[in-house]
């Protein structure tokens, strides 16, 4: 993971200076531009420095060496549901709750509330009913 963290590390510093310039060249008058740029250089960062952590725990994957084989990668490579409906419901929720922002904030909260009860049920959906471990 070390040229993930590098590649949005480096990414993030280089729009530090981008919004400054983009500030001087506006006069620092358009509110959303230089601001926006800003808080990208943040989230790179933010992203850049998880990826850095993430790979002194996990060590070199298979990926990060030069002398790696292809079968190295194989195995298994996580734990999925592939029997949930609890990400449709999520996204559905989302999309309400995106709509509420158009139609009318009513439609927003109950968005949020789908939203809460589909997160709800995707983070238990193990620990009841006939899967539960």
């Amino acid at each position: 993971m070390k040229i993930e963290s590098m590649l949005f590390s480096l990414t993030g510093i280089f729009f530090i200076p981008v919004g400054t310039v983009y500030g001087f060249m506006t006069g620092w008058t358009e509110e959303v531009g230089f601001l926006a740029l800003y808080l990208l250089a943040g989230l790179c960062l933010m992203v850049g420095i998880y990826l850095s952590f993430t790979g002194k725990r996990v060590g070199p994957r298979p990926e990060d060496r030069l002398d790696a084989e292809v079968h190295e990668g194989s195995g298994e490579q996580g734990h999925f549901s592939p029997w949930s409906w609890w990400p449709l419901m999520l996204g559905l929720a989302a999309a309400t709750g995106f709509l509420g922002l158009a139609v009318g904030w009513w439609v927003l909260f109950i968005g949020a509330g789908l939203a809460v009860i589909a997160l709800v049920g995707w983070v238990y959906e193990y620990s009841r009913g006939d899967h539960a471990h």
